[in-house]
């Protein structure tokens, strides 16, 4: 017996509330813009620059201590953070406490990573300090502009690989879904203040890549049935598309969801961020293969004209990829 999470042969109408959805998907991007540009990221050492302590201890973090103890050393801006995650032991609490950097200088010097633990361990003498992590200024920056480049770079080469397998029309589509996708990720991590480092960008590249996966499987069964069906209306061809490969579709999110719950809640702190970014990826990619990028293809239409060739897409349609 075949596991089925919909039934073999369904004709829901998908594109009926195509006008919500897509101005829902607006107002959410509107809106992730905004808290973005009001609350900001909570970006990590990788951006930022400065140095990264973490502590661990049998007693209880008790934050105002610990800044009271770091304040005489005059290091600025100190953020300290308490962490919780479900394989803690119940007597590992875990603080995270970020400095940083110092004018005139690349990273935090040693000498002063030393003070920190002299006075940390004299508030609590069973405190540890597992790891220490610095980058300075420079590099930072540097990592920002790559950080970028890279994004962009991916959605260039998507928006291109697209117009050779299909029509621009398809393009426009996928990078407006990609777009989509990319910005409500960055909107939920603003939102929470859940911590943005390389691993996010790394998430987001995977996002990029899973979204678009899924919206080529659509957009392949689409073009095959626009040959097939060549009079009947775009919309209707769409909604066959989204039903013919829907099972497919539930079940590849399906079973990538089942693996990064497991990670969230078994995975730990360090990557939480990272499985995050991905989990929230998968639901909104999965929405914006059908109700983006195939709401940006039926406003831009296709053209059908029956005096042209049968085959949708360029002379690279039919190339194997």
């Amino acid at each position: 017996m075949r596991l089925r999470l919909v039934p073999q042969d369904t004709s829901w109408d998908f594109m009926r509330w195509r006008h919500y959805t897509f101005g829902a998907s607006i107002i959410a991007m509107i809106a992730s813009v905004i808290i973005w540009l009001a609350v900001g990221l909570n970006f990590g050492i990788d951006f930022l620059g400065g140095t990264t302590i973490r502590t661990e201890s049998t007693q209880s973090v008790d934050i105002g201590v610990y800044r009271d103890a770091l304040t005489p050393l005059g290091l600025g801006d100190i953020a300290i953070t308490e962490l919780f995650d479900p394989t803690f032991a119940p007597d590992q609490n875990v603080a995270q406490i970020r400095i940083q950097v110092q004018d005139g200088a690349e990273s935090v010097t040693p000498e002063t990573i030393a003070d920190v633990k002299s006075a940390l361990l004299g508030v609590d003498p069973a405190i540890t300090f597992p790891s220490v992590e610095s980058v300075g200024p420079k590099v930072s920056g540097e990592l920002v502009t790559t950080a970028l480049l890279a994004v962009g770079a991916s959605l260039i080469a998507i928006l291109f690989y697209i117009w050779l397998r299909f029509e621009w029309q398809f393009s426009v589509g996928a990078v407006a879904a990609l777009f989509h996708d990319v910005i409500l990720t960055i909107g939920i991590f603003s939102l929470l203040q859940i911590r943005f480092d390389l691993a996010t960008i790394a998430a987001l590249l995977t996002i990029i890549g899973y979204s678009i996966n899924d919206t080529v499987v659509i957009f392949d069964r689409l073009r095959e049935n626009l040959i097939k069906f060549k009079k009947t209306p775009l919309i209707d061809v769409m909604n066959k598309s989204v039903n013919e490969t829907l099972s497919r579709t539930l079940m590849t999110s399906g079973t990538t969801l089942i693996a990064l719950i497991a990670l969230l809640v078994l995975g730990g702190d360090v990557i939480r961020g990272f499985v995050f970014a991905i989990f929230w990826g998968v639901i909104v990619g999965t929405y914006s293969s059908v109700y983006v990028a195939k709401n940006v293809v039926l406003m831009l239409g296709v053209d059908r004209d029956p005096k042209k060739p049968s085959d949708a897409g360029t002379q690279f349609a039919n190339i194997d990829a």
